[in-house]
């Protein structure tokens, strides 16, 4: 078994071709794939056309046995030796049959284990040959089209079902190693840049984040920090990376409303604005209005809502004046008939506010207690209970009070409505709990807006009167029309009620 492997593996150094380009990411693992020396042309006509995309030159294989310890070859040639073992590892393998190749997936996990501890030692700059060769392994055993179960089951974000248990990928024992080597490899001071930017370009990355859709949480956790760090390192990658999440951003907004790494992405770039220069550059300022602020749209908003409103505040601590563009971008998505996102939107409101300024307050205030006085008044307990809880805040009691003029006559018919008897004596007690503060804070005024409720009611209640009165003539009219044989007949509620 072990030859068979090993006879995968070409042990003659390739003619390297300057314009040769082999595509190399590894298609569905049925069995082992071969995927360097002279036979990578016939791998590469076999993979699916998706799975093809990110590209390398061929990978130089050096004429050395690869299964030799690094400490028993000298320092000259450790970086031909880690070429060869990088190489050997191109080999992929079916990990959804246990009992498969198993002798051939252990040689090839302890190989991996000792590209690591030779990565994480930094004994060595790495030459070109070597970073592609570590870029195509990489790639090839990374890179890959998650089955359609993945697709049809997978809800992720958009999910009704969040609380199932993740899939776990079956071939992490591997997976992990080749993360932990690619994390080590990036961050890694024997790097050159300007080598690595050749072979780490625009579609490696592409297909890195292809991955964040992964159901298995590890995986997403490690692309994060591998992600950040690319980020981080390469910085001429920077506008790239942040155009391209901002189209995952975009389908899932838009169009599909299913991603399993938007809690992910979001993460990944509430660090990236933490380092965002002053003032605000336009390109950063229309990201927020136009990706940011329509998150809040997907029903699945409860799977990355704190990672969303922690880059809300970083963009608002940035620039203040976003406050009232993201006040009115939640009342533009407020959800009518989701109270549990309601109750979120009315927790990022009571966050917001505590940091606003008054001039940019004094721009939202009336649409903005419009939708609480609703909120006040909703059948749901904990919707009415989280809009009452605003008035526990000292910030936001304190911008209520310097413009209750205008709030107070707003806020008002709801909280008389609530106080007439709302079901839920939770809600109802911190009703009157804030009539009392509205009464402390402005007895006049307080009156005057009784006063007004009580005139409203009365007016309703003539109202009501006149069209039922109305209804009764039209009634005692229609009765005493003759009956013909095509005429309606009007039924009184009382006959109705008898037949019935």
């Amino acid at each position: 078994m072990l030859k068979q492997f090993l006879s995968k593996i070409s042990r003659r150094t390739p003619r390297l071709d300057p314009g040769g380009l082999i595509q190399s990411a590894s298609g569905s693992p049925d069995g082992a794939q071969k995927s360097g020396g002279g036979n990578s042309s016939s791998a590469r006509s076999s993979a699916p056309r998706r799975a093809s995309s990110v590209v390398f030159p061929a990978s130089v294989i050096a004429g050395i046995e690869p299964l030799v310890p690094f400490k028993d070859v000298p320092a000259s040639e450790k970086m031909n030796l880690l070429v060869s073992k990088l190489s050997l590892c191109c080999v992929t393998f079916d990990f959804t049959d246990p009992a498969k190749n198993t002798m051939e997936k252990d040689v090839k996990r302890q190989i991996l284990i000792e590209i690591l501890e030779f990565v994480e030692s930094g004994s060595v700059r790495f030459a070109e040959p070597a970073v592609l060769a570590m870029c195509r392994m990489c790639a090839i055993n990374l890179f890959r089209v998650f089955p359609p179960s993945y697709q049809s089951n997978s809800t992720g974000s958009g999910s009704e079902n969040d609380n199932d248990d993740p899939q776990f990928d079956p071939a992490w024992s591997h997976l992990q190693v080749v993360y932990d080597i690619l994390l080590k490899f990036v961050t890694s001071s024997c790097l050159d840049i300007k080598v690595a930017k050749k072979y780490i370009d625009h579609a490696f990355i592409l297909r890195l984040l292809d991955l964040f859709d992964s159901e298995d949480p590890r995986e997403r956790e490690f692309l994060k920090t591998v992600l950040h760090r690319i980020y981080g390192k390469f910085m001429v990658h920077r506008p790239f990376i942040r155009k391209s999440i901002s189209s995952i951003f975009y389908r899932f907004v838009f169009e599909t409303e299913k991603h399993n790494g938007i809690a992910e992405l979001l993460e990944i770039f509430g660090s990236v604005i933490s380092g965002f220069a002053l003032p605000l550059k336009e390109e950063h300022k229309i990201f927020f209005s136009r990706v940011v602020i329509p998150l809040h749209k997907p029903k699945s908003l409860a799977v990355y809502f704190q990672q969303l409103s922690y880059c809300i505040m970083q963009f608002i601590e940035k620039e203040p004046r976003l406050a009232s563009i993201v006040i009115k971008g939640l009342l533009k998505y407020w959800p009518i008939t989701n109270s549990q996102k309601e109750v979120m939107f009315l927790g990022e409101i009571e966050e917001i506010l505590e940091t606003i300024n008054t001039v940019d307050f004094e721009k939202v205030m009336v649409p903005l207690f419009l939708r609480i006085s609703y909120c006040i008044n909703s059948f749901h307990f904990q919707v009415a209970e989280r809009a009452l809880f605003l008035w526990n805040n000292e910030q936001i009691v304190g911008l209520i009070a310097h413009n209750r003029q205008v709030i107070m006559p707003i806020v008002f018919p709801a909280l008389e409505k609530n106080a007439r008897g709302h079901w839920n004596h939770a809600v109802l007690n911190l009703t009157l709990s804030v009539k009392r503060m509205f009464a402390e804070m402005d007895e006049e005024m307080f009156l005057s807006c009784l006063a007004q409720s009580q005139e409203d009611e009365e007016r309703l209640r003539l109202a009501v009167e006149k069209r039922n009165a109305a209804w009764e003539r039209l009634e005692t009219a229609a009765s005493l029309q003759p009956v013909g044989r095509n005429s309606a007949i009007l039924v009184s509620p009382l006959a109705t009620s008898i037949a019935c």
